[in-house]
């Protein structure tokens, strides 16, 4: 009997057909043929596309061809293609001696022998290939999952980029730069809600007033304890008055936050942000020196703050700040010359109600900035370079003073939008970047250590 026309009738396993399943049909063996010989499969191997074909079959294509394509459809499979072995179980108990038959005769071919060696061959090569890259995972540590959580943080520093490229002309922003007696009456209120949150409960009493900012300008103290303003609280009439000075002297809004402080500042902000993060102690020296009253002032008052008991005391400290005490220095100096990031990371804690995220960048760099100073510490120390400190701290001094000349000298010519790149680039990515220095160094210890 031919092999085309050999036919199987099923039954069940009591000799008798299942109705439910109809298995007392006939299967032919032209069900189980190879699109590429049209005989009965042979070592039946699926590609990812779901067509199957004799092995010896796909190797000839391949051989021939130098395509790890379908023959079929043309689809490229993935991999080495595998045995699919439940199929071809099933075609030999199906049709045990047309298989018996067909594999004599391949036996007798030569063709087919080398064509599968070389396809067996390639195979292997495949094979190796993919244990060399697992091997080179496993010895990079769980570099993966790093990677995955390195890029994770650097598409949410993109988010926030973007974010704060959107928003950076907010309202806010428009006060600092437009004059107070072109304020609109909601303008004024902006203004006297930044204050403090004791400010919000006369936002409608100056509302109902529609005072606008040519108005605000002709108010004096005694006029806030009368209607419409009715405020009762001497502290907050004196932290009005104090703050309404100030506009008077400037014209505008003084900045109060980090956005209207850039707006304002754009070449300072981007000096003292690297300048902070590069060298922290000559930039707090510098502050102290140029930038006292502006700059330095509100750095040490929040990060080395006087212990305070009266409301009053709180509320006219920062708008009015006085000359630190020796009880600030002292703590001042400690951590200026032991701890320098750890006085940003304070200052940063304290604006977290003001930028909640910006103020979580700032603290993990400054945490990661102060790792990496240790290491660097360790390095000298380690390495016997203590002669040679001298000469490497007068280094950086010279570096760090010929790139404040630069950005001097340089700064009105660069690109706004290349200063902004420059400005967020510092406060989201530096952090990002720190945290894959750290694992570096760590790495370095622990490949020493052993």
């Amino acid at each position: 009997m031919s092999t085309m026309e050999e036919d199987v009738k099923l039954e069940s396993a009591n000799g008798e057909s299942s109705p439910g399943a109809k298995l007392d049909r006939n299967i032919s063996v032209s069900e189980f043929s190879c699109n590429c010989c049209y005989d009965i499969l042979v070592n039946p191997t699926t590609l990812n596309c779901g067509h199957s074909f004799c092995r010896h079959c796909l190797a000839l294509w391949w051989v021939s061809s130098k395509k790890t394509e379908c023959p079929e459809c043309r689809d490229k499979w993935e991999g080495f293609p595998k045995v699919n072995i439940l199929l071809r179980d099933v075609i030999e108990k199906l049709f045990p001696d047309t298989i018996k038959e067909k594999y004599e005769d391949l036996e007798q071919n030569t063709e087919i022998a080398r064509a599968l060696q070389a396809f067996n061959k390639y195979g292997n090569e495949q094979n190796q290939s993919s244990s060399r890259e697992g091997r080179a995972n496993q010895q990079r540590g769980g570099g993966g999952f790093f990677s995955g959580v390195l890029t994770a943080l650097t598409g949410v520093a993109v988010v926030l980029l973007v974010y704060h490229w959107s928003s950076r002309e907010s309202e806010h922003d428009l006060l600092v730069h437009k004059p107070v007696s072109k304020w609109t009456p909601e303008e004024v209120v902006l203004w006297l809600e930044q204050l403090g949150p004791w400010a919000s409960h006369y936002k409608d009493r100056f509302l109902s007033g529609r005072v606008n900012g040519r108005l605000l300008l002709t108010l004096a103290e005694e006029e806030f304890s009368k209607e419409p303003y009715s405020i009762e609280c001497t502290s907050h009439r004196k932290a009005i008055i104090m703050e309404l000075e100030r506009v008077k002297t400037l014209g505008v809004k003084p900045p109060q936050n980090l956005w209207e402080y850039k707006a304002v500042n754009p070449g300072k902000s981007l000096f003292l942000l690297y300048a902070l993060k590069s060298s922290p102690r000559l930039s707090m020296l510098y502050m102290y020196l140029f930038d006292y009253t502006e700059t330095f002032l509100p750095f040490i008052h929040t990060t080395c703050p006087l212990q305070e008991e009266e409301e009053e005391d709180i509320i006219t400290k920062f708008i009015d700040l006085q000359d630190p005490t020796w009880t600030q220095w002292r703590e001042f100096l400690v951590k200026y010359v032991f701890l320098p990031y750890q006085l940003l990371a304070e200052f940063a804690w304290d604006w977290l109600e003001v930028h909640y995220w910006t103020s979580r960048f700032i603290i993990v760099n400054a945490m990661l900035l102060s790792v990496l100073e240790l290491f660097s510490f360790w390095r000298v120390w380690s390495t016997s370079q203590l002669k040679s400190l001298p000469r490497l701290m007068w280094g950086h001094f010279w570096k760090m003073s010929t790139q404040g000349l630069f950005v001097a000298i340089f700064w009105p010519v660069i690109p706004q939008f290349v200063c902004n790149c420059l400005f967020y680039w510092a406060l989201y990515f530096n952090p990002i970047i720190n945290i894959d220095l750290v694992v570096k160094k760590i790495r370095r210890l622990e490949t020493q250590a052993m």
